[in-house]
């Protein structure tokens, strides 16, 4: 990184660590813990001005031309400043035409246009790609809380992609290919770490210093004249990849290719060209399913893939049913339930009110655990299929 790159990374995990985390604590004294206006606004003009002077010194500058580790860690630097400035009520989209910080702006546009990735920060900044230097990784707050909510989601990221790796290695051996078993084992292993993280998660985090203090800085804000939603922890192609590969969605689903465009530009490039692969192939699934009815179907090896195949979906869909039916029901939907309802308008960080993000989330849900759901292509009777015909040729 440049020397200015170098002071702007310091200054965000030290001093604004420390701005931020001591206005927390302000608001969190008070009865009405989701009010910001009128409180600690000496901290909150030292965050904006000290801010400011590293996003100048990075503008003058230039495209340095250092590759794109450099120029990713740029991004989430003013992606964290501008995400902090839009917690604190320094920025709001709602009440401006355009981002009331031009020079952050005009970086993150550049930088962003460069990379082929939104201008603002993203998942990948505070999981995937948060350097931590002498054991501390990025992150807005020294909240205890925040560091859990950070390790674990990069630990469910991790895994997640662990998965989708083994299931893309399947792809060229087949799904008759004996040596496959491997590879199921390995999705299976990384999946019921994936339920490890979610356990700790619901048992651990603290609801309400999640919902107030953590929370609030992955909510929209403008970048120049256009409105981003926040950062969700799914902005990985990695839970994307499963789906397809298992063939519990499908990219010729009008509503899960719509999810996947509005969410590409959220993604590292090196994401975004496997996601697109996994939109050409066909799935796992199908490929067990046409060879079904043959006589392969009574061999061991179909039937021990089969099975294990099975599992693995089994695994995902107890991952998204945590997700949803534990962690969202937890630590959204209900303190949301308790906040004025001046406060609900900014509750979730992709933009939509509450009831729509919660109705968008069962959807996902039922799809990955292939919910017998009339209203959706869910993959329902084709996995019971499958499971017949396991049953049938063990018992056989």
């Amino acid at each position: 990184m440049s020397s200015n790159a170098d002071d702007f990374d310091r200054w965000i995990r030290t001093r604004f660590v420390e701005l931020n985390t001591a206005l927390e604590d302000l608001y969190f004294e008070q009865n009405d813990r989701a009010n910001v206006a009128g409180i600690g606004d000496r901290l909150k003009h030292q965050l904006r001005d000290e801010g400011r002077t590293f996003v100048t010194a990075l503008l003058r500058e230039g495209n340095t031309g250092e590759g794109f580790d450099s120029g990713f860690n740029v991004l989430g630097s003013v992606g964290l400043y501008l995400g902090a400035l839009r917690r604190h009520e320094l920025t709001n989209p709602a009440t401006e035409e355009r981002s009331p910080f031009p020079e952050a702006s005009s970086l993150a546009l550049h930088v962003g246009a460069s990379l082929g990735v939104a201008p603002r920060f993203a998942t990948a900044h505070l999981s995937t790609h948060n350097l931590a230097i002498g054991g501390m990784r990025r992150s807005f707050t020294s909240l205890p809380d925040e560091h859990l909510f950070l390790d674990e989601n990069t630990r469910g990221i991790l895994c997640f992609q662990r998965t989708a790796d083994a299931l893309a290695r399947v792809v060229p051996l087949g799904v008759t290919n004996p040596s496959a078993d491997i590879l199921f084992t390995d999705a299976r292993n990384a999946l019921r770490d994936v339920v490890r993280c979610n356990e700790r998660l619901y048992t651990q985090l603290n609801v309400e210093r999640f919902f107030f203090s953590v929370r609030p800085y992955y909510k929209p804000y403008r970048v120049g004249r256009l409105e981003y939603r926040g950062a969700n922890a799914g902005d990985f192609s990695g839970i994307n990849e499963i789906d397809l590969l298992l063939g519990l969605c499908q990219a010729s689903d009008t509503y899960y290719a719509q999810l996947l465009v509005d969410k590409m530009l959220f993604l590292l490039p090196a994401d975004q060209a496997r996601l697109r692969d996994c939109m050409s192939r066909r799935s796992l699934l199908d490929e067990f399913l046409v060879l079904l009815d043959s006589r392969q179907s009574r061999h061991p090896w179909f039937q021990d893939n089969a099975a294990a195949y099975l599992e693995v979906c089994r695994l995902f869909g107890q991952t998204a049913a945590q997700h949803h039916d534990q962690l969202v029901a937890r630590f959204i939907e209900g303190p949301a339930a308790t906040v004025d309802a001046r406060h609900l308008q900014s509750v979730t960080a992709s933009g939509p009110p509450l009831p729509v993000l919660i109705r968008a989330l069962e959807i996902l849900r039922d799809l990955r655990l292939a919910a017998p759901r009339p209203d959706l292509p869910t993959r329902h009777n084709d996995l019971q299929r499958l499971r017949q015909a396991v049953r049938i040729g063990t018992n056989g």
